[in-house]
């Protein structure tokens, strides 16, 4: 496969490290970042870097600290780790700059650019975030990337958006996923695009390549009635999911693949590549390179998707981003998730225009900004680090249990209101 090098070439990293912090990656990320030729065709015959390189994390560090706005040394860590390695294996040696790196509680995005085209070209970079937990608190929500790529020719050039997502678990809350997705499309906002005469905020959609990405958490729902649904045959769907036809039939009771193929009803306009080819990213055994967790059921919960201005909603099935790679990373054994990677070549860049190209959406749907995305963000924050910093002193009393910690704060309430009801009989057996 010989593809036009003016094409740029993205690869797209995700991995939900189960609130491990600096414990939730090896020192060696070859096998996630960096693809073995094994693995891809089109990495064999061509020895290419990729133009991009956008790494997520969702659960990036214990929730109280990350609550709390203490990401900073664990973000700071995984960026000088992921560039070393990328810069490492690359093919020819290429070098890279970080275009931007975004955090918010444990969802976390960092973008890198090649020095020898867009890491140079790369302009008006922005970052946003938002939460849609509880009180719009950010143990879930999105980051986002969003900068120019100017034209070489010095034209406007083309917009890249890049979205880390980390929604609701469990299986029956479904519909908590699609609110989810809908509050991330309204409050994930960024200022007007170049050369726009007008100032309101703008969407995700409002872009020219956009990808989403992260631990959606849509699992695998099975009818009653399905031979794999009892729990007792757990052994016989961990087996059919070990097999690319096995895989192939329980494609059709992924949540995401009816809701967004089927039904229409989330994540109008994008495209994934075969998520089926590679065996479930979760739930596995902690330690354990492929042994799923029976407590659940098997799911592809991380997931990465994309859209591009060239792309016709009237033609859903004709795709002009090629996905040469898409697959799940099973040496990774700190987490209950796989870490997936895909490698996408993109169109060729537009010719130069007045206007920067944009997505171009199924009819009938228009997303809106939500007005007030500011004030439900600011409000989640403020729960975030009332809650974390309560949350992280109580772990500190506890020597890094937040049980003891609770124990210990009970004992000294205690002391303290036996000391202020002591009697004067008491104080003078007092030494």
């Amino acid at each position: 496969m010989s593809v036009d090098p003016s094409r740029p070439l993205v690869q797209i990293a995700s991995y939900n490290t189960n609130l491990q912090a600096e414990r939730g990656l090896p020192q060696d990320l070859v096998d996630w970042l960096s693809p073995t030729l094994q693995v891809s065709s089109f990495l064999a015959r061509e020895r290419r870097a990729p133009d991009i390189v956008a790494v997520g994390f969702q659960e990036l560090l214990p929730l109280h600290l990350g609550l709390s706005g203490l990401s900073k040394p664990v973000i700071e860590s995984r960026n000088a780790l992921i560039l070393s390695q990328i810069e490492a294996h690359a093919p020819n040696k290429e070098r890279y700059t970080l275009i931007a790196k975004v955090v918010n509680v444990g969802v976390a995005l960092l973008v890198y650019g090649r020095d020898d085209g867009i890491g140079r070209r790369a302009c008006d970079v922005q970052t946003q975030w938002t939460g849609c937990g509880p009180l719009y608190m950010g143990n879930k929500g999105a980051v986002g990337v969003r900068f120019r790529v100017a034209g070489e020719d010095g034209g406007i050039g083309e917009v890249y958006t890049f979205v880390c997502a980390h929604l609701t678990a469990h299986a029956p809350k479904l519909a908590h996923r699609i609110q989810d997705y809908n509050h991330i499309v309204a409050s994930l906002l960024f200022p007007p695009l170049p050369a726009s005469d007008s100032t309101a905020p703008t969407t995700m959609f409002d872009t020219s390549h956009l990808f989403f990405f992260g631990d959606l958490n849509f699992r695998l729902s099975l009818p009653p009635t399905h031979a794999f649904a009892p729990r007792s045959e757990s052994s016989a769907l961990a087996e059919s999911l070990s097999t690319e036809e096995g895989r192939l039939a329980l494609k059709e009771y992924d949540q995401l693949f009816i809701e967004r193929d089927v039904k229409s009803t989330v994540f109008q306009g994008f495209r994934e590549g075969e998520f089926w080819r590679f065996k479930c990213s979760y739930k596995y055994r902690l330690g354990k390179v492929d042994e799923y967790d029976p407590k659940r059921m098997p799911a592809w919960t991380d997931r990465i998707m994309y859209a591009t201005h060239a792309d016709s909603p009237d033609a859903p099935d004709i795709h002009s981003i090629t996905n040469v790679l898409y697959t799940a990373i099973p040496s990774y054994t700190t987490s209950d998730h796989k870490p997936v990677v895909t490698l996408l070549v993109l169109p060729p860049p537009a010719p130069s225009a007045s206007a920067v190209p944009l997505l171009r959406l199924p009819k009938g749907y228009t997303p809106t900004p939500d007005p007030w995305a500011t004030t439900k963000k600011y409000t989640g924050r403020t729960f975030d680090r009332l809650i974390g910093y309560c949350w992280w002193l109580l772990t500190m009393l506890g020597a890094g249990s937040t049980l003891l910690g609770i124990g210990n704060l009970i004992v000294s309430l205690g002391f303290w209101r036996w000391w202020r009801a002591r009697t004067p009989e008491q104080e003078l057996l007092l030494p």
